[in-house]
């Protein structure tokens, strides 16, 4: 007869999204956040005009980084309020 294989429980581990990353900083550090993704974003338009930018998905994903940042930003004013 064939033994029964013990099968193990694996933990299961729950990605942190990058929203929840975001939400665990504090106003300060997201505003400087912001600042340094603005100047990232011009420099890759500045890279794209001239023809240099090789991962041009990378401008949508600072759009869209900056774009979180200032939403949870709104949601902790209005929260406040």
């Amino acid at each position: 007869m064939a033994k029964a294989k013990k099968i193990e429980e694996k933990p299961i581990i729950k990605k942190q999204s990058v929203s929840d990353k975001v939400r665990e900083m504090d106003v300060i550090a997201i505003e400087k956040e912001i600042s340094e993704l603005k100047k990232e974003l011009f420099n890759l338009r500045f890279q794209a005009a001239v023809g240099k930018l090789e991962n041009t998905a990378q401008i949508s994903k600072n759009k869209k980084q900056i774009a979180r940042m200032k939403t949870i930003l709104t949601e902790r004013a209005n929260a406040v309020k």
